[in-house]
């Protein structure tokens, strides 16, 4: 490969055929089109001619890679027939024959089907996303050379870094400046052009053959489905690196791919595909030995052709991967100045100026002493090739605070953090931390949610913050780094303390770890209280005027409520799953306010908002204008058993039993004169466990409702419990809440009621009537029916009432029309039968 060959002084024929010392860059005045095909097919019995002033057409031999020719510095040499193999190999565009052919799994075709025929416009991601997974390599192989030095070779292949170039170019170049002192640029351009090759080159840890199947191909990434189902509701590939599926993105700009990959525990192989269903892995036979890593071959479309110019390619690694920590080389070229003799006829024209100077100035001249004199040179322009490094920023992390602009903290979390969308990250902290472990760290709030943040809350390894040991990555799959809920922070840690030559295992079991995790921990929460403090909505009348005067006001108004809506669960998980830290996260909660002057915190959980607005457990304390906060989340049910009380308020469920709203002189002589109904009623329920009947102080306008003992679920938590896949009914019934059936005194169905259980307490169409009522209040209060045909059963007895249908009255039969109909039709089939055998007897007779 071009960027393989060394680059000493070679030979070349002049024009009156002596042998003479050519340098690469040496400067050609044309070059015919017949000279430049021979180094498209790089032929061995192929003859160069080379046109340059003065010179006859004389042959000249192709040069041989043995004597180490080519424009890259500190490459690998090889022979002609490699060069030759190599050449061909870039230039075809179908799978090789001899290849192992497979089919991509059913999901990446599905996924490359959508990315061909997208229409999104910002094809650049593709280069943004090859680097990234570089980086990625590189990353691996540095691990794992802290505890094996070996695995990372010599020579070059110990450097870690990545280059890019523009391969047919980088070839013609590398071989044509044997004889040839600069390329006309207008038909360089043609011929690259004509090829379309962009090359990206890491020397990481490489793949294996069942690497590049397993990766490439035919088992999909588990963000594959879903980065497709995102794709067909957004349509926005920009998120594709955050998904895991980022390689896929290059046929975005081209048709045609090509995996050249050496792993140290394999040969080297080459994996291609045309994205059209099917890929192919050989044993590489025809490229230059990468020594280790990987190379990825782009036959760009036609319409791609943009990604063929070097300020192009530099604009994009700078917009998107100036961050990156290893070093990434593009193969530019460059016009410089040069000092060189000048030419006779220059020298002459010299010679004429002499004689037109006056007496004086020749005088002047003969003063000089003549061992003084230099021979004539001129300036020259010359075209050099060389690796540009492209991001040579200072690490972020490692730089002081005041020094680094919001710009760059931006630009550092999209890099990061993979997400390349228009939004800034919600907030950060930067900073150090001394003491026993010393080390540095960047938080960031992410603005928005991930897409499978709880899906995978607790099989997911990674914490989405990178650790670093003295600028050497470590891991992101640190479990003890940061805690559960606040794996949705993006950042990384560099830790100066934490031992370096060790395995991952005994790392993370390192006492150190503990430490950062508590300091992490403390400052996340800090950065997150920071977004409320700075938030003009959540401030008080006073404090909210001095922000709103702020020149950044406008900014981090509403941010808070933009924070909650994206990452409030994660703070009632860790009211769950924090206890040190249970006090702080329940002041990053946010509910509906409170009625002043109001004792206790009231709540109640269910399904959705719009069903616990109409709750009959909220009827009297709506009607007293208390606040009640509405819990809609499956997991405030859980977290309210952890939240006991705030600031001294005490949190109460308005469907449990004990409900206090102040006091009401007349509920002794309520409950008195109703002890009779009670007492009744709850015989009557003996066969539904209900554990008391009582009179209510929370109903309004309901008659009834069903609340739970204090301590055991509610109707909410028990609906949760049965919806498990492997509830156990078993288990659950020693955790349900005693039932307690409250009736409102006041309602007048309450009151006929009584009357009619004073008059007669045996009459059978009442106990119907009251078991019909407590099965109404059970629905209500949001419980589910152990019986629901019995429910419906009393229901329709009801409605039959209501009618004045007669109890004995049934439903009519229905007539076996079924039977009736199978003879007709018997009867059918035997007619049209014999008609159809008519027809035959009369066309017998006509014969």
């Amino acid at each position: 490969m071009a960027h393989g060959y060394s680059t000493p002084p070679t030979k070349a024929t002049s024009s009156d055929g002596s042998v003479r010392r050519a340098n690469q860059n040496e400067e050609v005045d044309d070059l015919r089109s017949p000279s430049v095909m021979p180094f498209v097919s790089f032929s061995r019995s192929r003859k160069i001619h080379a046109n340059a002033k003065g010179d006859s057409d004389a042959p000249v031999d192709q040069p041989k890679v043995e004597d180490k020719i080519g424009a890259v510095p500190n490459g690998l040499s090889t022979d002609s027939d490699v060069s030759k193999r190599e050449a061909e190999s870039m230039s075809r565009r179908t799978l090789r024959a001899n290849a192992e052919k497979f089919e991509f799994q059913a999901e990446v075709s599905r996924l490359m089907d959508i990315i061909i025929n997208s229409l999104y416009s910002n094809k650049d991601i593709f280069l943004r996303e090859l680097i990234s997974n570089a980086s990625d390599a590189l990353d691996k192989i540095r691990f794992l050379s802290l505890t094996d030095k070996e695995v990372l070779g010599e020579g070059d292949n110990s450097k870690l870094e990545m280059q890019v170039s523009i391969y047919w170019i980088k070839m013609l170049l590398s071989f044509s400046f044997v004889v040839l002192r600069k390329l006309n640029s207008t038909l360089r351009d043609k011929v690259g052009q004509r090829k379309k090759i962009l090359s990206i080159r890491d020397r990481g840890i490489g793949m294996t053959k069942e690497d590049l199947i397993k990766n490439l191909g035919t088992i999909a990434k588990s963000g594959t489905s879903a980065f497709v189902e995102k794709m067909q509701t957004s349509g926005d590939l920009n998120l594709i690196g955050q998904f895991g599926v980022g390689f896929y993105s290059v046929y975005l700009v081209a048709d045609y791919v090509e995996v050249i990959s050496k792993h140290n525990d394999d040969k080297q192989h080459v994996w291609e595909s045309k994205a059209d269903g099917a890929f192919a892995i050989s044993e590489d036979e025809w490229n230059e030995p990468l020594g280790r890593g990987t190379e990825i071959r782009l036959h760009l479309r036609d319409e791609a052709q943009e990604y063929l110019d070097e300020n192009k390619l530099k604009e994009l690694v700078k917009r998107y991967s100036q961050f990156i920590n290893f070093p990434i080389h593009l193969w530019a070229s460059k016009e410089v100045d040069e000092e060189v003799p000048a030419d006779e006829d220059e020298s002459s024209v010299d010679v004429e100026t002499s004689e037109n100077k006056s007496s004086e100035e020749e005088e002047e001249d003969m003063d000089k002493d003549e061992d003084e004199k230099k021979p004539k040179t001129k300036t020259v322009k010359k075209t050099t090739c060389e690796w540009e490094l492209l991001n040579d920023v200072k690490a972020i992390w490692l730089r002081n605070p005041k020094e680094v602009s919001d710009e760059e903290y931006t630009k550092f979390y999209h890099s990061l953090a993979k997400d390349f969308g228009d939004e800034r990250p919600l907030t950060w902290s930067h900073f150090t931390a001394e003491g026993d472990v010393e080390f540095k760290a960047v938080l960031f709030v992410p603005p928005k949610a991930p897409h499978d943040l709880y899906e995978s809350y607790y099989r997911s390894k990674n914490s989405n913050l990178k650790l670093y040991v003295r600028r050497v990555f470590i891991s992101d799959e640190f479990d003890e780094l940061m805690p559960k809920y606040l794996n949705f922070l993006r950042g990384l840690v560099d830790s100066d303390t934490s031992p370096l030559n060790v395995s991952r295992e005994m790392l993370q079991q390192h006492s150190s770890l503990k430490t950062i995790k508590k300091k992490l921990i403390r400052k996340a929460l800090d950065m997150i209280r920071k977004i409320a403090d700075e938030d003009p909505d959540e401030s008080s009348d006073k404090d909210k005027k001095d922000i709103e005067e702020s020149s950044d006001s406008r900014d981090k108004k509403g941010q808070y409520v933009k924070f909650w809506n994206e990452f409030g669960r994660s703070i009632k998980l860790g009211i769950i799953e924090d206890a040190t830290n249970r006090n702080r996260l329940a002041k990053l909660l946010r509910f509906e306010t409170m009625k002043t002057g109001q004792k206790d915190i009231f709540y109640i959980t269910g399904t959705s908002k719009e069903q616990l607005e109409k709750s009959p457990f909220l009827e009297r304390l709506t009607k007293k204008n208390y606040e009640v906060i509405l819990f809609a989340d499956p997991v405030d049910e859980y977290m309210m058993q952890y939240l006991m009380d705030y600031e001294d308020k005490k949190f109460q469920n308005v469907s449990k039993e004990g409900l206090k709203i102040g006091k009401d002189s007349k509920d002794k002589k309520l409950k008195e004169s109703f002890k009779e109904l009670t007492k009744w009623w709850k015989g009557a329920l003996a066969s539904e466990n209900v554990d008391d009947v009582k009179i209510s102080n929370r109903l309004s306008g309901s008659p009834c409702v069903v609340v739970t003992s204090k301590y055991g679920w509610s109707a909410n938590m028990e609906r949760i419990m049965q919806s498990q896949t492997l509830s156990d009914a078993k288990k659950q019934a020693y955790m349900r809440g005693k039932r307690v059936l409250e009736i409102n005194p006041r309602h007048p169905i309450i009151k006929e009621l009584r009357e009619r259980v004073v008059k007669d307490p045996e009459d059978e169409s009442v106990k119907q009537t009251a078991q019909l009522m407590y099965q109404t209040a059970l629905l209500e209060s949001g419980f589910i029916l152990n019986d629901p045909k019995d429910f419906a059963s009393r229901i329709y007895s009801s409605v039959k009432n209501s009618l004045r249908i007669s109890p004995d009255a049934t439903v009519e039969e229905e007539d076996d029309v079924e039977e009736a109909e199978a003879k007709s039709n018997t009867k059918e089939t035997g007619s049209s039968s014999n008609s159809e055998e008519a027809p035959k007897d009369d066309v017998k007779d006509e014969l």
